[in-house]
């Protein structure tokens, strides 16, 4: 008996004194202030309710260090390289807007530190390789909206957008998606997020005569050529992507952007979907977790694109670890980069992720349905 209590000391002694494995450090950016913080808001809660459930990943609890690039390209570029050279991250997260997370990346990508990117500005190409996107491409996005303009006999449509990368970004996968329907674009108007009028771009987009109009900004910027529409009594549908699907754009547009159309990710609406839709029940799941951690209900679609990433990222750390990754190496960030880029199956609250070999984008036409905003709701189309 002696000699086998004996025998169990010195193998717990012998377990006390094994090195503890380093923990896996993940810095988060994310535009808490500024004009992009209607969007940065919520992915900070929707990584709170990740947290909420444990924050866990391959058996270790993960160090989440935090900092808000206040919506600028150069504050997102230098939090990125204190996260990286002096908390020695070994992934990094974010931004909420394209401008901040592009010079984000070219940090990260620099330094072989992988990103997962929360806003929809994919890197194509092989200087993408350090990254993958998780919200839905923007084509793929459009293309709902122009197969439902078709259906209803849209003919001409409008376009206005914001003057950058996401505006581009919306302007370009319409012009791939409306020739080849039948439908023409007769407007290419553009402004700023922090501009405080669009009426004269909506007196131009009023005087053609569109059929239909297709808005590309995001959050409570977004909503600003809404508000312009309505108070110049236009009357036709009006579309956007799902870049809008958020509590500011719906408080700030009020009663103007009521009617709007969008695609968005299957959460926004997962009560309404039927039990088979695996993205269902892990929709509830985050709905469970928001509330306990931001004692609210989720209410856009922003926090449930972060809290996917964290369950791709915790799927990534832990491949990676079971390869016998050591965080805090060199060799850990390319072993956590390589298990993200092949990504499989990993089922979220917007899609079921997989991620072929060299793109960036992981979804697929499960990861979006039609929506119309009624009585400040988002209800399912047919």
């Amino acid at each position: 008996m002696k000699a086998m209590k004996f025998a169990a000391l010195l193998a717990l002694g012998a377990a006390m004194a094994q090195p503890a494995m380093a923990q896996v450090k993940v810095g988060v950016i994310i535009s808490q202030s500024g004009p992009i913080a209607s969007i940065g808001t919520p992915y900070m809660k929707g990584i709170a309710a990740f947290m909420a459930g444990g924050g866990m990943a391959g058996g270790q609890k993960l160090e989440l260090i935090t900092i808000d690039d206040g919506s600028d390209p150069a504050q997102s570029a230098r939090a990125a390289k204190k996260l990286i050279e002096e908390d020695k991250v070994d992934i990094l997260v974010g931004s909420a807007g394209s401008p901040p997370t592009i010079a984000l990346y070219g940090v990260a990508a620099e330094a072989h530190v992988p990103l997962l990117i929360t806003a929809n500005a994919a890197v194509p190409g092989e200087k993408g390789a350090w990254e993958i996107t998780i919200p839905q491409p923007a084509p793929l996005m459009v293309a709902a909206d122009v197969e439902h303009m078709k259906k209803h006999g849209v003919k001409r449509v409008a376009f206005i957008g914001f003057s950058d990368a996401w505006g581009d970004t919306v302007y370009d996968a319409l012009k791939a998606t409306a020739g080849p329907a039948g439908i023409e674009i007769i407007s290419n108007e553009r402004f700023a997020r922090t501009d405080p009028s669009v009426t004269p771009q909506i007196l131009k987009i009023m005087a053609l005569r569109p059929d239909a109009v297709l808005t590309g900004g995001s959050g409570s910027p977004g909503a600003l050529p809404h508000l312009s529409l309505a108070e110049r009594g236009y009357r036709g549908p009006v579309y956007s992507t799902h870049a809008i699907i958020n509590l500011e754009f719906v408080r700030v547009g009020g009663a103007a952007v009521e009617g709007v159309i969008a695609p968005t990710g299957p959460v926004v609406v997962a009560e309404q979907l039927p039990d088979s839709n695996p993205i269902k029940a892990v929709s509830a799941q985050f709905q469970k977790l928001y509330e306990q951690a931001n004692k609210s209900s989720a209410n856009d679609a922003f926090a449930a694109y972060a809290y996917d990433a964290m369950l791709v990222l915790q799927d990534s750390v832990k491949r990676a670890l079971a390869a016998g990754g050591k965080p805090g190496t060199p060799e850990f960030r390319t072993m956590l980069r390589d298990a993200m880029v092949s990504t499989k199956e990993v089922v979220g609250t917007h899609a079921v992720y997989t991620f072929p070999p060299g793109e960036r984008y992981g979804t697929d036409e499960r990861s979006r349905v039609m929506v119309q905003l009624t009585k400040g709701q988002w209800k399912l189309l047919p």
